[in-house]
């Protein structure tokens, strides 16, 4: 069966007003994922910016990913009290923040937002579970509303507990971003097995690679892409088999040439594989 290939995209930071698409362009990229954790700059003015600096470029919108404030400590110890909707005494303004990033998104005629929502409990009789997928209903009731879809980042849950949430919720509009590398900087399974739980959830990726945390405290290391555990072959080979034709934005989490040099890199090695594969 004929499946339309995906496009590769990359992430496009836009907080202060800067503006990556012309660099993003220059690699010859034509769509991209736009993010914004300031909270004062969601606004009309500022969503009509990007859209026109998106347009002189050529770049279209992949998704919006929606941050939040506060504190995040990026880690397997202290994530869990700080990471997402999950902490109750984060959760009533971060559902509030998540839902301004919706309307910023509505803004920029993006598809849907993506969010990490926490270390979400993987017992589903835990009292905070329940108040979590409660917290998570009504962000995304708000995206479904708005029109938009609502696609969690993968990785700080296993995918089987990302599979009993999105069942749990029951929304039309609820779907993935897989991280490839998440699941593994995170100790919580590997992107090629993922699939077999949430496959056909999966609308985006987070094209990226890793090593598996060395400790119980801290995250696995981010690596360029083909240099960690991330299996891009299977990887592409099985969301051809799911028929998937979204977005592989590729992510690289350092600044300065060094990564516009790996994000070339990755696209180059993705157009080889998507070729070859679809």
């Amino acid at each position: 069966m004929s499946v339309k290939k995906p496009e590769i995209g990359v992430m496009a930071i836009v907080e202060q007003h800067a503006n990556p698409f012309p660099w993003i362009a220059k690699l010859g990229i034509k769509t991209a994922q736009v993010t914004d954790w300031l909270m004062e700059e969601l606004t009309p003015e500022n969503a009509a910016a990007v859209k026109r600096q998106m347009a002189e470029n050529g770049v279209s919108i992949a998704a919006y990913w929606a941050g939040y404030t506060g504190e995040i400590i990026w880690d397997n110890y202290d994530g869990p009290l700080t990471c997402g909707i999950v902490p109750r005494d984060q959760r009533e303004r971060r559902v509030k923040e998540l839902k301004l990033g919706a309307d910023f998104a509505k803004m920029l005629n993006a598809p849907a937002i993506i969010t990490h929502c926490g270390f979400i409990p993987e017992t589903p009789r835990d009292p905070l579970y329940k108040e979590t997928v409660d917290a998570i209903s009504e962000v995304a009731g708000y995206c479904h509303d708005l029109g938009l879809g609502f696609w969690f980042e993968s990785g700080q849950e296993t995918p089987v507990t990302l599979l009993r949430t999105i069942e749990d919720i029951g929304l039309p509009n609820l779907g993935v971003n897989l991280d490839t590398a998440n699941l593994i900087l995170y100790g919580r399974g590997n992107p090629v097995d993922a699939l077999d739980v949430i496959g056909p959830y999966v609308r985006n990726l987070h094209v990226k690679d890793g090593l598996f945390p060395s400790g119980g405290r801290s995250l696995g290391k981010e690596v360029p892409f083909g240099q960690g555990k991330a299996n891009f072959p299977e990887i592409v080979r099985k969301l051809r088999a799911l028929e998937f034709s979204g977005v592989f934005a590729i992510e690289r989490e350092i600044t300065g040439e060094q990564q516009i040099r790996d994000i070339k890199a990755a696209k180059e090695e993705l157009e080889r594989l998507i070729e070859y594969y679809y």
